[in-house]
């Protein structure tokens, strides 16, 4: 069933575990993300970023926007757990208007590079046309590190709790984004992970309201190993530890992004496939190969965040 961002995340703060929002940009991802919170009997946040947008409308963001949702929408019509689709990163107001325009649940508005008081003035914007149409709003503060795609920083400038809770107050945001030491993309850590818990334990605490974890995919070990093995060039990946993420989520983390995690996991399963079927031709059985495996790393990580059984 197609439901409200805010709904499924307010029980998740309210109960204490995490949903997944996880990226999609064709079918075969939306298939498997929605077959995975179907059998885990979980609630699933689905998410496009601009670029997503522009991909999935062939160049037209607003034709990609009415594309997701009308997919979103149908998928979620079939399943009884509850499907939210989300605009990740939103760094532009034209896409967040056209989310909104065709019935996202929920959007971002992501000013976490500018100064304090420009994102707290483009967040409250933001919020003043998205309330009123029912659609959740999250913002961000600080900054990560790393390149995904339409996001890219070279530094990471960790949250002030005191401006969060200022943040919070004055834009009326439904879910805050708090930068604490993790980072875009597949190479999140060249040494040992620091995420700063005491900082995101005073962050909930002056919030009180669901708290979302970017670049915090664990990109598995294996998946890499395997990739490599193929073809690949990703040697030296490295996501967020199982121990860190689960602490985060103990400290209040009710919305996990999770995007490398799927992508490193097709494109390792597709080399394989590939490779070892040299005359195969049908796009269905090669890009299935691909979609059972996100099926299944789909649904390791909603039982990981403690959403099975949630919905």
């Amino acid at each position: 069933m197609y439901a409200s961002t805010k709904e499924i995340l307010e029980k998740a703060n309210k109960e204490g575990y995490a949903v997944g929002a996880f990226n999609f940009n064709d079918l075969e991802f939306l298939q498997a993300i929605v077959e995975a919170a179907d059998a885990e009997n979980a609630p699933v946040i689905v998410a496009t970023s601009e670029g997503a947008m522009k991909y999935l409308g062939n160049g037209d963001p607003f034709r990609g926007a009415r594309m997701a949702y009308e997919m979103v929408r149908t998928f979620a019509d079939s399943v009884n757990v509850p499907v939210a689709l989300h605009l990740d990163h939103g760094k532009h107001l034209e896409f967040i208007l056209y989310a909104l325009r065709t019935g996202y649940s929920s959007v971002m508005i992501d000013l976490s590079d500018k100064p304090f008081e420009e994102n707290l003035e483009g967040t409250k914007k933001v919020v003043e046309l998205a309330h009123p149409l029912g659609i959740s709003v999250e913002a961000e503060l600080g900054k990560l590190a790393g390149v995904e795609d339409n996001v890219s920083s070279r530094e990471s400038v960790l949250v002030d709790p005191e401006e969060a809770k200022k943040f919070v107050e004055e834009t009326n945001v439904d879910f805050l984004a708090p930068a604490i030491g993790t980072s875009h993309g597949a190479f999140k850590f060249k040494g040992e992970a620091k995420l700063d818990f005491e900082r995101l334990k005073k962050v909930k605490q002056y919030t009180k309201i669901p708290l979302v974890l970017h670049g915090a995919s664990m990109v598995p070990p294996e998946k890499v190993e395997l990739a490599n093995k193929y073809g690949a060039e990703i040697k030296g990946a490295k996501g967020v530890p199982a121990d860190a993420l689960k602490k985060a989520i103990e400290l209040g983390i009710n919305k996990v992004n999770v995007d490398t995690d799927l992508r490193i996991t097709f494109m390792a399963e597709l080399r394989k496939y590939l490779t070892e079927n040299r005359s195969q031709i049908d796009p269905r059985k090669i890009l299935g190969a691909g979609k059972d495996a996100l099926v299944e790393i789909v649904r390791d990580r909603i039982r990981f965040l403690g959403s099975n059984g949630k919905a």
